[in-house]
């Protein structure tokens, strides 16, 4: 499959069942560390999104500093119509 990327959402559980992108995974903004080998083995770039943009970003300071391909893709919204 050409053009991998793994979409992870750091939303709650809660909010992530109020609608997402579909395909995407759910990995709240404070289990970001615990998962940090689990997100190592996924089709990068990782693309994170939440609400806003406001969560997602700093998930992806945290992940780039650890040397994960990733960018912020926003609001789950924005992604959801990229993805369209």
């Amino acid at each position: 499959m050409h053009n991998q990327k793994t979409i992870i959402d750091v939303r709650t559980p809660a909010e992530f069942m109020g609608g997402h992108v579909a395909g995407s995974i759910n990995i709240p903004l404070n289990e970001i560390p615990a998962s940090v080998e689990k997100i190592r083995t996924m089709a990068q770039p990782v693309i994170l999104c939440c609400a806003s943009g406001n969560r997602s970003g700093q998930a992806m300071m945290y992940l780039k500093n650890l040397g994960i391909e990733c960018e912020n893709g926003g609001s789950w919204l924005q992604v959801n119509a990229m993805a369209v």
